[in-house]
């Protein structure tokens, strides 16, 4: 097999080069014959001067023609830049030299073959698996030639609290290696089958090229051997010269990560970034250890090398603060405690039965806050350690949350809203120090395998202590604390620095973390407080978590009534009337499936319970759009609350604000036609205090490529946000924060909607359900609206199915009563909703009906229109029905 046959290759990038060896492994005056995938000639005959090189280095048991697609896009004249890929020794078409070469002679062989080959600064080292070591040695022993360093899936520690990875200890095995890696070809055949997607045959048959028979892959067998699982080993000294070498590295660094990984999991990441804070991250969720073959990695290097008009960082929101004088989300609850409220209920929580199951007084909540921090201080938390809060939302996760922000700690919160395996998926990304939980969640860590010291809620036995891996409790970490001497007053940490990580919903892709600093998290309670009124003294009950954190930031008393928090629709009308009666509420947070099972279950709600609600004087629901209809049935419930449906994301929120009586308002402009711009969407409002919006118009294809915001009314497209509280970044995803703020000075939501002539915005779906027609695009919202004001139809949900540009239009319909089946929907039906969709413009191909819409596990309220998308699709190429 030649070049020339080597799918993804210009066959004139291949040549070879005899290199003299000065390695250990050789005898002087050896010379080494190596192979090499260059693109240097081309780009001199096409004559363009290249910016740098890039110095690409394999792993096992791959070969230069893994970094293919770097040498193709370095050959762009767009972005101009030598690829130099390497084919290491005894490894795919250079020399096999019988030799055993230890990782010190692979790092002195890069340099001799850099040194033959004339290499000039600046260099970009790319490294993938043990070539990544490699890579990164080359690059400490040659700081005048190097401009940055790349990696991909590598390790250059290993933890001495846990075992190599199990596929390469049983690699290592003596009954299985010589035959594992040497005598077969097993070795390559599991490596190749890690690819997500699985790998075409012409690329199989590409890899497996240079491998040929056992004599060819006697430097697959080494390599392996190679792997310093002790520090025994003869390659341990030249493992940890290079791993501390790059806490000193200070050049700019690029890690593309695959987190679906057996052999490097998101452990080995967390370690490098360790040794690189300054390291730009971006982790593709659902690709593995081939990252190279998974995902487009050339993309995200040329966009991230400096070159003009391009910068390696990460673009962030330009909005700063007039002054760094940012009270600290604790101001509130630490003056309470020292006033004369300190005595009065600060956080509760509720039992099933309706009674009061906890409390803590503000001055139990500030001395509380402090004794665990103090515990946490001398258990090793410190600033910037990341501390994983798996506890429900009460008084434990109050305290424990508080006490970590005061320490400067980061924490995590991905809530078991997301499901087990996105919450997984959440908490391996994060990485965090620290997994502080209650039973349930420690031994999810202990089955799933979840990164972290572990410190539980509640005393343990021993026993259990020992079968979850747990170091300690935070109630022993309080009794500790509480007998140290107090901290020196200290300003805090710095409010520009990491404070938290908060996972969105999923119900559009894999859940991401989102990143706040200590300035954005009091800008929210700040913008919260203005917008709504609640200062200190109200009295919250929280069905949402978040808010019941916001809680003593806000001042206010918190309560958690008796439900289960992951499944919001477990709310019921008891159990708000119960939470409300405990603290005399005066303000209500829940979301729209919660306020749904609410009004189901408010029969037999007693006297004094409907007296308790009836004070209520603030109704804040969101997370999904919120009907009048819904809404003016808690208002009979909630007789003198204002009820307000912000909107807003987990990166934003708020954004804008809505009432009831501003909902009815704008609807009856929309039907009256009065108003330009207003209706086929969800009116969500104007902007709430220190937030702008504006949008990005839409394109014929349905996406939002342009730069300039515009407010004009009418104008459809995605929806932009610009406010202090917006997020800092998305957590180890380099490329989705680049996206997010490729608008300079705004964040791109993702939605998509217009304002009317009122300045009110309208929110018509979001940009990934945007359906494609022929000669029209469509927005789901409004059609989805007319559609659900049938008797017969509860929820509604409008999707594409084909080609972009050529998309039909599907309705699917969960009906009153359920039906009894997916499916087709009744020829009656399917006609009254034809008819209601083409009263708002819109055409409908075909209508299918289902029990119940699939919705996000958070809120219970999003619908997942891109799984009902792939569920029409099947079902209308003849497909079973099913469940969608």
């Amino acid at each position: 097999m030649v070049a020339a046959d080597w799918p993804g290759v210009d066959a004139a990038w291949s040549r070879e080069i005899d290199v003299a060896s000065t390695s250990a492994a050789d005898e002087p005056g050896t010379v080494r014959r190596w192979h090499l995938l260059d693109n240097a000639a081309q780009l001199s005959r096409r004559g363009l001067t290249p910016a740098g090189t890039l110095l690409c280095v394999h792993g096992n048991p791959t070969w230069s023609y893994l970094w293919r697609s770097l040498l193709a896009a370095g050959s762009d004249p767009a972005h101009p830049w030598r690829v130099v890929a390497v084919d290491q020794l005894d490894m795919g078409f250079s020399e096999r030299t019988g030799a055993f070469r230890r990782l010190a002679d692979r790092i002195n062989d890069l340099g001799d073959l850099t040194d033959a080959l004339g290499l000039a600064g600046p260099v970009v080292t790319v490294g993938h698996d043990w070539g990544g070591v490699i890579s990164l040695g080359w690059a400490l022993a040659h700081p005048q030639l190097l401009a940055g360093v790349v990696l991909t899936n590598t390790a250059v520690h290993q933890p001495s609290d846990s075992g190599i990875p199990p596929a390469l200890r049983l690699a290592l095995h003596p009954a299985v290696h010589g035959w594992g890696t040497t005598t077969s070809d097993a070795f390559l055949r599991v490596t190749h089958s890690l690819a997500h997607p699985p790998l075409p045959a012409a690329i199989r048959k590409a890899y497996m090229a240079p491998y040929r028979g056992a004599g060819r892959r006697a430097g697959v067998g080494n390599f392996v051997a190679d792997i310093p699982a002790d520090a025994s080993h003869p390659s341990f000294p030249a493992l940890s010269g290079v791993a501390e070498g790059l806490r000193g590295l200070k050049v700019p660094a690029l890690m593309l990560w695959g987190p679906r990984d057996p052999i490097f999991s998101d452990r080995y990441l967390k370690d490098l970034i360790t040794r690189l804070p300054h390291a730009t991250v971006h982790r593709f969720e659902g690709a593995g250890h081939l990252v190279a073959e998974d995902r487009d990695i050339a993309t995200p290097v040329f966009e991230w090398l400096p070159g003009p008009g391009r910068d390696s960082g990460t673009a962030v929101q330009e909005i700063q603060a007039e002054d760094d004088g940012v009270p600290p989300l604790w101001g509130p609850l630490t003056e309470l405690a020292a006033g004369t409220a300190r005595g009065d209920t600060a956080v509760a929580e509720m039992a099933a039965d309706g009674s009061v199951a906890r409390w803590l007084s503000w001055q139990e909540l500030e001395g509380n806050v402090t004794a665990v921090a103090a515990g946490l201080r001398e258990a090793g938390v410190r600033r910037g350690s990341r501390v994983s809060l798996m506890v429900p939302p009460g008084v434990d996760l109050t305290v424990v949350l508080y006490a970590c922000l005061r320490l400067g700690a980061v924490v995590v919160v991905a809530d078991a809203g997301l499901g087990t395996r996105g919450l997984s998926r959440a908490v391996k990304g994060a990485t965090p120090d620290i997994l502080i939980g209650i039973d349930k969640a420690l031994a999810a860590a202990s089955v799933l395998g979840w990164s972290g010291r572990r410190i539980s809620v509640q005393d343990l036995s021993a026993a259990r202590r020992r079968l979850l891996g747990v170091e300690t409790s935070l109630a022993a970490l309080a009794r500790r604390g509480a007998g140290l001497s107090p901290e020196p007053p200290s300003a805090g940490p710095d409010p520009d620095a990491d404070a938290a990580v908060l996972f969105t919903s999923g119900s559009t892709g894999p859940a991401k973390g989102v990143l706040y600093t200590h300035r954005q998290l009091a800008a929210m309670r700040d913008t919260v407080a203005e917008t709504f009124g609640i200062r200190s003294g109200a009295r919250l009950v929280a069905a949402f978590a978040p808010f019941a954190l916001l809680g003593p930031a806000l001042g206010a008393v918190s309560v958690t009534p008796a439900m289960d928090v992951t499944l919001p629709r477990t709310l019921t009308a008891h159990a708000l009337a119960d939470a409300a009666a405990a603290i005399n509420a005066t303000v209500v947070f829940a979301s729209p499936a919660a306020l749904r099972n609410v009004i189901a279950t408010r029969d037999g709600v007693s006297e004094d319970r409907h007296q308790a609600l009836g004070r209520v004087e603030l109704l804040l629901s969101a997370g999904a759009p919120v009907p009048e209809a819904l809404l003016t049935r808690v208002q009979r419930l909630l007789p003198r609350a204002s009820l307000h449906t912000p909107y807003g994301m987990t990166e934003a929120l708020p954004v804008t604000d809505i009432s009831l009586e501003q909902i009815r308002t704008a609807e009856a402009d929309a039907a009256a036609g009065t108003v330009p711009g207003a209706g086929n969407g969800v009116c969500v409002g104007r902007p709430v205090h220190g937030a702008r919006a504006a949008v990005i118009p839409l394109a014929a294809d349905g996406t939002a490529p342009g730069n300039e915001p515009v407010t004009e009314p009418g104008v459809t497209g995605e929806i932009l946000v610009s406010a202090p509280h917006v997020k800092e970044a998305y957590d180890r995803l380099w490329l989705t924060q680049r996206e997010s703020v490729r608008t300079a000075g705004w964040h791109r939501t993702g939605d998509v909607g217009h304002f009317d002539a009122a300045g009110r915005l309208w929110v018509e779906g979001r940009l990934a359900h945007i359906v494609t027609a022929p000669g029209a695009v469509v927005t789901p919202v409004g059609t989805e609206q007319a559609i659900e004001r049938l008797d017969s139809v509860g929820q509604a949900a409008v999707v594409g199915v084909g080609p972009p540009g050529t998309q039909a239009v599907v309705a699917v319909v969960e009906t009153v009563p359920p039906a009894r089946k997916a499916g087709p929907a009744a020829p009656q039906l399917a006609g009254r909703v034809r008819g209601a969709a083409l009263e708002a413009g819109v055409n409908i191909s075909a209508v299918l009906a289902v029990p119940a819409q699939p919705t996000d596990i958070r809120h219970n309220a999003k619908i997942d229109r891109t799984r009902l998308a792939r569920w029409a699709s099947r079902l209308l190429a003849g497909g079973r029905p099913g469940k969608p």
